[in-house]
């Protein structure tokens, strides 16, 4: 293959690079879209798919936008992918991938995949982001290229962030953290009163020495999970749908609040919870979609690993005498349960569900699972294996949770098969 070449890009890719064809090869490249036609330099060859950079666009797509970030493009900060897009064209591309996953590599044809719930906004939505720090001490995302062979990213200091909660991205400008030694990561949370958190991770665990004069609270989060309070408050609280949430320094909790309202409604109308009915919440985390849940139902059972989300979710759903909180992993605490469930949410980790836990699933035949999944490989994946268990996918609900890059949250409703 010569090293430049023209190519017509047709499709998309899950990890958001358009795809062409070029000597009977799959080339991958990112910044690109579907549509246009472009000069691409080959950067690296994997049997019969390789990796290219755009060189100049020849023909662009109607959907081409200008970037908003100084920082958004090849090499730089890799955050986002898709600043390029028009938002309304970046929809449209996650639903294609949706589906591609599930029918490739879930094995799933002629799934119901909706059309994506957009963001009530495109930028600045963030109430959370972590940032590195790089071997100079500065702090940014990582970059935008592959990954060392050491599996090492470097880091991309950055100046400005448009995913940021304005709030924060003013805070951040005013933070000297190239002077906070041992730092590791910095992470930036504001809640729903305005209130702001850094919440540092050390290379040690211990904590470093602070002259911060901020409007911020300050907590470090430990390697074995725990938090401990620096400066100010150790929890943020966020409100949804008229409902407060307590949440620990460093807690899991979706960054896009003002989508949640979205999320929560759109969780619910595939659970469909009913009065009388027994309801199982894994990983369950501070407890957000089972505090909406709680007022339908007979018996909510929470299960969590994190010790600290899981005393945010008594907290948060203290009101409800019929709602049980257990402390544990689902691998561990799933043989143990004695209730039988009607329904069950779930929102796994990145990584999705274990075999232990999916071979648990089908062992109790819970009629209806409701999955929030965060990566659609994984879910295609485990669609797969739960089919392998009697569950036929419904539908699957995209919902974009993250604008400007090319992550897709999908609510999927599963049935058990008579």
């Amino acid at each position: 293959m010569t090293n430049t070449f023209d190519l017509q890009l047709d499709d998309i890719a899950h990890g958001g690079s358009a795809i062409g064809r070029h000597e009977k090869r799959t080339i991958f490249v990112p910044y690109a879209i579907p549509g246009e036609r472009i000069t691409a330099r080959l950067v690296s060859e994997r049997g019969r798919v390789a990796f290219a950079e755009g060189i100049t666009v020849l023909e662009p797509s109607t959907d081409r936008v200008f970037p908003r970030c100084p920082h958004f493009g090849p090499g730089r900060c890799g955050r986002c992918q898709w600043q390029h897009i028009d938002y309304r064209a970046q929809l449209l591309l996650k639903q294609d991938v949706l589906a591609d996953q599930l029918e490739r590599v879930g094995g799933l044809s002629n799934v119901d995949v909706r059309p994506v719930i957009s963001a009530p906004q495109a930028w600045g939505y963030n109430h959370h982001m972590t940032l590195w720090l790089n071997a100079e001490g500065r702090a940014g995302f990582h970059q935008a290229i592959a990954q060392a062979d050491d599996g090492h990213q470097p880091v991309f200091p950055i100046e400005e962030c448009h995913l940021l909660h304005p709030d924060l991205l003013d805070l951040y400008e005013r933070l000297e953290v190239e002077q906070i030694t041992g730092l590791r990561s910095l992470r930036l949370q504001i809640g729903s009163d305005g209130a702001m958190m850094f919440i540092l991770t050390t290379h040690d665990d211990q904590p470093p020495e602070l002259e911060l004069d901020l409007p911020a609270s300050v907590n470090l989060r430990l390697s074995d999970g725990q938090a401990v309070n620096l400066i100010g408050d150790i929890y943020t609280h966020i409100n949804v749908r008229g409902r407060a949430f307590r949440v620990h320094a460093g807690c899991d909790f979706p960054a896009n609040v003002a989508a949640l309202p979205l999320l929560v409604d759109t969780v619910l109308r595939a659970l469909d919870p009913r009065a009388g009915q027994n309801v199982l919440d894994l990983y369950a985390g501070v407890g957000l979609f089972s505090a909406f849940i709680a007022p339908q139902v007979e018996l909510l059972t929470l299960v969590e690993d994190d010790p600290l989300a899981a005393a945010d979710a008594d907290h948060n759903l203290a009101e409800f005498e019929h709602v049980d909180v257990l402390e544990g992993r689902a691998e561990d605490v799933l043989p143990e349960l004695q209730d039988e469930y009607d329904s069950a949410f779930i929102a796994p980790p990145a990584d999705g569900l274990s075999v232990t836990v999916i071979d648990e699933l089908s062992r109790w035949a819970i009629p209806r699972l409701v999955y929030l999944s965060s990566d659609p490989a994984v879910l295609a994946r485990d669609a797969k294996r739960l089919a392998a268990q009697g569950y036929t996918l419904s539908y699957a609900q995209p919902i974009d949770l993250s604008p400007q890059t090319y992550y897709i949250d999908t609510v999927a409703r599963f049935d058990r098969q008579a």
